[in-house]
C-alpha cells in the first residue's frame, strides 16, 4: 500500500523576505551598478513575481537606497571591524589599508561613485549616502581615538585625522574606472602616508604590520605590504 506525503511549502518570514530582497539587490548593486536595482531586476534574480519586491519596496528608489547602505556597510564591516577584541589600534589600521588594495576594493569604489553621482538627483540615495559618510568617519574616529589612548596614535583631532585618510582613499578610490597598474608606488601609498603623518607615526610604520590574530578566523591578509623603491 503506497502513501503519499504532501510537501508543506516553507513561506520565509517578512524579515526573511525583505533581507533576501536587499542582499539580492546589494549584490546587484556591487555587480553591475545601481542604476541596474529595479524592482524587476531584483525579482527575476530572486524569481519571484515583482509584485512581492513592491510589497515591500513600493518605491524602487527605497530599494537602491538600502542596497547601497547595505552593500556600503558590508564593506565597511569587512575592512574595520566595529568590535575589535583582538589586536591593537596600530594593527587594524594596517589591515585597514592592506585590504584597500586591489581589484577587490575597486568594486566598493565603483559604487561609492555611482551612489555619489547618482544622488544629485535621488534624494532617498543622497540621504543614505550622507548617513553611511558619517558611519564610515564615526568608526575611523573611534579606532584613532582607541590608538591615542593607548598611546599608539599622536593627533589633538582624531575626526580630522581620520577624514584626511578617508579623503585621500576617496581620490585614489576615483580612478577605479580607469587602469591605474602603473602609478608610482608613492602614490599607491598616500593613504598611508597621510595617517602616519597625521596621526604622529614614524615613516612606514604601517607597513610590514601583522594583522590582528583573531581565534577561529581563516582570514589571512598578510602584513601591510612594504614600499618598493619608486620608479619615477
Amino acid at each position: 500500500m503506497s502513501s503519499s506525503v504532501e510537501r508543506k511549502r516553507v513561506r520565509k518570514s517578512p524579515e526573511a523576505r525583505r533581507a533576501e530582497i536587499v542582499e539580492a539587490a546589494a549584490r546587484v548593486a556591487l555587480t553591475e551598478g545601481l542604476e541596474c536595482v529595479t524592482l524587476r531586476r531584483i525579482a527575476d534574480e530572486l524569481a519571484v513575481r515583482p509584485g512581492l519586491i513592491s510589497h515591500y519596496f513600493p518605491s524602487a528608489e527605497e530599494l537602491v537606497a538600502e542596497a547601497f547602505g547595505v552593500a556600503a556597510t558590508g564593506e565597511l564591516d569587512a575592512l574595520l571591524p566595529a568590535e575589535r577584541p583582538y589586536g591593537t589600534p596600530t594593527q587594524y589600521l594596517a589591515r585597514y589599508f592592506a585590504l584597500s588594495e586591489g581589484d577587490a576594493y575597486d568594486d566598493i569604489s565603483r559604487l561609492w561613485i555611482n551612489a555619489r553621482h547618482l544622488s544629485r538627483y535621488r534624494p532617498v540615495l543622497r540621504d543614505r549616502v550622507a548617513e553611511q559618510e558619517r558611519t564610515n568617519d564615526d568608526r575611523l574616529e573611534d579606532l584613532i581615538r582607541e590608538g591615542v589612548a593607548r598611546g599608539e596614535f599622536r593627533t589633538d583631532d582624531p575626526r580630522a585625522a581620520g577624514i584626511h585618510i578617508l579623503v585621500v582613499l576617496d581620490g585614489l578610490g576615483a580612478h577605479a574606472n580607469t587602469d591605474h597598474s602603473n602609478r608610482p608606488e608613492s602614490v599607491k601609498r598616500m593613504a598611508v602616508t597621510m595617517a602616519e603623518r597625521v596621526l604622529g607615526l614614524a615613516d612606514g610604520a604601517l607597513t610590514g604590520v601583522e594583522p590582528p590574530a583573531v581565534p577561529g578566523s581563516t582570514e589571512t591578509p598578510g602584513p601591510a605590504p612594504a614600499p618598493s623603491a619608486d620608479p619615477s
